[in-house]
């Protein structure tokens, strides 16, 4: 259904007519809203381009309808908000690539909101009909006509089931994707990938950005969320981490009413998490509820290593117990041990001011090459890490530091996992309602009993012995695996060998045949001139 993503230029021109005339309505757009600044930084420096450029700084001056003291950034999410859906998710997801296009055009573009206006009830009626077998009333004891939200691919309704759930749940949230949305998010994708294409044609620079590789992610990603059953399924798994955990709620996934178009999942009830006077009216703590928050967000990418990879305000609520709770799961972050030592150990080399381990930390973790300078990438986390350590600890950010780090990218190539760029981003996001909330409050500070004992029992000298020991017995484990394949490549160096022998001596005794044959006609071909001539 998707467009494949392809490095050869055979299928550039595939669609081409379609593509540049919606390429020429894009570029009118951006130069409206006098947005075509970042196109002119991605291409400088190509001479192929080079005229495009200046006749583009041309147009975009007598096309520009905006504010000139507005940044490229805000321009920027302006345009890609006129463009339609699929811009405003490429925006978000860009969002979090702050190693690609800079952390001020990233924070911009994180205010990118997803909001349309809903399609027709009508539909709604029919498209449940055709995903779930019978109209709407077989299964809803009552149904909201009005959405509480409609964004690009699908909008919300509240409801009430006939039949219950587990725990007499009745009250539930049924989101429905939007009519012809993937074909209408294909032809986009279809035009991402051929424009990464070209790109990478015209401007050979741009490789290294590997725009073919975030276009095939962000592929990936619509297609995720283009089938509603890999949401729910998120949401089952991440509420399975927190089963009998009271402190975060994720809703329940009624199965019977989900299918690819149609998702149905408990109402959440409560005030979301940056309504500061709700929460208090409400008669919770805000401290308390900043604790528990970071604790949430600690057990997700610590304890289970995997998060909600979308943790912004409207996705977040204080429920009416005063814990915290979730919706939208169609972006979830997963991160391995790896990552998570990685993490770890390179903010406690920060923190200890070891900047020589910092270096070390990213080399062993594979993220700089193995011939980079230690002493030149220890130099540049200094100029990174020594500013912190004048400011108190409400003003210190560590997604922020991430940030700073990730900006190392292009001079170091550096492979940043785009794992850590998710977690970054959602920690910028906590740090920014933690301040919303209690600004002389670090949320981080909150959690360090919970790092202090995940340290000792993960990187700690005995976790260490122990993982050292786990390691050798997946070594000894694997050492039957490893002499039966040392057997079969023996053996199959035994057959080649014996094949070879073999092979020589058929030549051998070929060879003798036909040197006895020409010994015996070189006899009988002199007796016969004996015979013949006298």
């Amino acid at each position: 259904m998707w467009p494949s993503i392809q490095h050869g230029g055979c299928k550039i021109l595939r669609h081409s007519i379609p593509n540049l005339l919606r390429l020429l309505s894009i570029i009118f757009t951006l130069a409206r809203h006098g947005a075509l600044e970042p196109v002119f930084i991605l291409v400088r420096g190509s001479s192929r381009l080079a005229f495009l450029v200046w006749v583009g700084r041309i147009f975009q001056a007598l096309m520009f309808q905006g504010n000139k003291h507005e940044r490229r950034g805000e321009r920027l999410r302006k345009a890609l908000t006129h463009l339609g859906p699929a811009f405003i998710k490429f925006g978000q997801t860009l969002s979090t690539r702050s190693d690609l296009i800079g952390e001020e055009m990233a924070a911009d573009l994180a205010m990118l909101r997803d909001r349309l206006h809903p399609f027709p009830y009508k539909i709604v009626r029919q498209t449940i009909k055709k995903e779930l077998g019978q109209e709407l009333e077989a299964f809803f004891a009552d149904f909201n006509p009005t959405p509480v939200s409609a964004a690009s691919i699908a909008q919300v309704h509240f409801a009430r089931l006939k039949k219950p759930l587990a725990n007499n749940i009745e009250e539930v949230a049924v989101k429905i994707l939007r009519p012809g949305i993937e074909q209408s998010f294909l032809q986009d994708m279809t035009l991402f990938t051929w424009l990464a294409q070209l790109l990478n044609r015209l401007v050979p620079k741009l490789r290294r950005l590997r725009l073919l590789d975030i276009t095939k992610t962000f592929t990936e990603v619509m297609e995720r969320e283009m089938d509603l059953r890999l949401e729910a399924a998120a949401a089952a798994e991440l509420g399975k981490n927190f089963e009998g955990d009271i402190s975060y709620k994720v809703p329940v996934i009624d199965w019977r009413y989900t299918s690819q178009r149609v998702l149905t999942q408990e109402r959440l009830r409560g005030c979301n998490i940056d309504d500061k006077d709700a929460i208090v009216k409400a008669g919770f703590q805000i401290d308390a509820v900043l604790q528990n928050a970071a604790e949430v967000f600690f057990k997700q990418v610590f304890r289970d290593g995997y998060f909600h990879g979308d943790q912004h305000p409207g996705n977040l609520f204080v429920t009416v117990n005063g814990h915290m709770g979730a919706v939208d799961f169609g972006i979830m972050g997963r991160l391995d041990k790896k990552s998570q030592y990685y993490l770890v150990d390179m903010l406690l080399a920060f923190l200890e001011r070891d900047y020589l381990k910092v270096a070390k930390v990213h080399l062993n973790a594979g993220y700089i090459p193995p011939d980079t300078s230690l002493e030149n990438f220890a130099q540049s986390c200094r100029a990174i890490g020594e500013p912190i350590f004048g400011l108190s600890l409400n003003e210190i950010s560590l997604a922020n530091l991430l940030t700073q780090l990730f900006r190392l990218a292009r001079t170091y190539h550096m492979e940043i996992q785009p794992q850590l760029l998710l977690l970054q981003k959602n920690m910028l996001m906590a740090e920014g309602i933690g301040r919303s909330l209690n600004p002389n409050l670090n949320i981080w500070v909150l959690i360090r009993p919970m790092i202090t004992d995940w340290m000792r029992e993960n990187r700690g000298v005995e976790a260490r012995l122990i993982n050292m020991a786990e390691q050798g017995i997946k070594l000894v484990e694997k050492i039957p695996v490893l002499m039966t394949k040392l057997e079969q490549s023996l053996d199959l160096w035994r057959q080649q060998a014996a094949i070879t022998q073999c092979h020589s001596n058929t030549r051998y005794r070929w060879l003798r045949q036909v040197n006895g044959t020409l010994l015996w006609s070189a006899i009988f071909a002199l007796a016969a001139w004996l015979i013949f001539h006298p």
